[in-house]
């Protein structure tokens, strides 16, 4: 059998890869300690599975979802987007309800950019993010987020030739995995820039609560709030503990939903119409649960940073995510793949390689907080015994 050559760009997942890791540790007879893969452990709140529930014995809600069909979550969706950030949206033609927000982020590169079209991503960035790229036929321009500039692009380090064929720009913050976040002036200046150069700017906005520090980090749309060339993601998956659920929406420009609209309805229809009821109470009820969780994720986050700081191995407190973004040590600091799959070898404790995310991402690893502090401080401890022995 033949192929198709967009194939060749996708053999390699940093969540894949890892993935084949952990089994061979757990075949080996190791205990694992997953921290690999940012998937809360956390329950959706009851009222999120009661809604759900309740909807099961309906009959109207066994058939096919279709986009009509989506009104009352995507309205529930704008209320809420309104409310939180101060910019009107219609539902009806601002809202896309998705299977996920990486549903959208993956299948939008289909809707902008014709073969050899240039995407502008942030590097270290979200894998699936230059998936879309690639099935869209598309060219990727890495740009480079290092520490030093607060993990912000340098929008004028972008070469002419390259902005001439650029199509897109995505960006995302907090940021995954550098958990960096940017200031309200940052997207104003990149809206600017993507209005100057007739680029689509993309944001993808799963952490949009998962701040610890008091500050509500903007959103894309409150620098562009006529929605000129914006659009924002939005889960459901961290902020409600709803990953498994696979829900999440589109909100911006009409004209990209529209065009986002036109891909997935060659896909997909939509997800079950009762999960869609839970992410309506979710987003129209008591926000109590969020709180909590961001409570418990900052709990998490203080045991596990002040660990990792007693066996020595420094690494700057996250101001927001459910993530630690930690600088390699020597002997390790060009080997992430390396020593994350040397790691859980040896001791089932399972992390993400930094250079799974981009190659700006090479001398760092990612750790999810998805475990009770007494399970990351063990993850620590064996940690540390790997470190000492090699």
């Amino acid at each position: 059998m033949q192929f198709a050559n967009r194939l060749n760009s996708l053999q390699s997942n940093v969540f894949a890869d890892m993935d084949q890791a952990k089994a061979r540790a757990r075949a080996a007879g190791q205990t694992l300690i997953d921290l690999s893969l940012g998937s809360s452990d956390l329950p959706a709140d009851a009222s999120v599975l009661d809604a759900i529930a309740r909807s099961l014995p309906d009959p109207e809600t066994h058939g096919y979802l279709l986009f009509h069909g989506t009104w009352a979550f995507r309205q529930a969706a704008a209320t809420w987007y309104t409310q939180k950030f101060g910019v009107a949206v219609d539902p009806e033609t601002e809202v896309l309800s998705l299977i996920g927000s990486q549903e959208g982020t993956a299948h939008l590169p289909l809707a902008i950019l014709n073969p050899g079209d240039f995407a502008l991503l942030q590097d270290p960035g979200y894998p699936s993010h230059a998936g879309g790229v690639y099935l869209a036929g598309g060219q990727i321009y890495p740009m480079p987020l290092h520490a030093d500039h607060g993990f912000l692009p340098a929008f004028e380090d972008i070469p002419a030739p390259v902005l001439a064929q650029a199509r897109l720009m995505v960006l995302s913050y907090p940021h995954n995995p550098t958990t960096a976040i940017a200031p309200l002036s940052f997207f104003q200046s990149a809206v600017a820039f993507c209005q100057q150069h007739n680029l689509v700017l993309v944001h993808d906005f799963p952490y949009a609560d998962f701040v610890f520090d008091g500050v509500q980090p903007p959103s894309i749309l409150q620098a562009d709030p006529d929605k000129t060339v914006s659009i924002e993601f939005f889960t459901m998956s961290k902020s409600y503990n709803m990953g498994g659920f696979r829900v999440g929406y589109a909100i911006g420009n009409a004209a990209l939903i529209r065009a986002l609209r036109q891909v997935k309805t060659v896909v997909d229809f939509n997800q079950y119409r009762g999960i869609l009821n839970g992410a309506i109470a979710a987003l129209t009820g008591s926000q109590a649960n969020v709180e909590a969780s961001v409570k418990i994720f900052r709990q998490r986050r203080d045991a596990f940073v002040d660990a990792l700081h007693q066996i020595g191995w420094e690494v700057p407190s996250p101001a927001a995510t459910m993530y630690v973004w930690a600088k390699l040590p020597e002997p390790w600091a060009t080997q992430s793949v390396h020593f994350c799959t040397q790691l859980v070898k040896a001791t089932g404790v399972a992390v993400s390689p930094g250079a799974g995310f981009g190659k700006s991402g090479e001398g760092y690893v990612r750790f999810a907080l998805v475990h009770e502090p007494a399970i990351l401080e063990t993850a620590v401890a064996r940690i540390a015994d790997f470190l000492h022995s090699h």
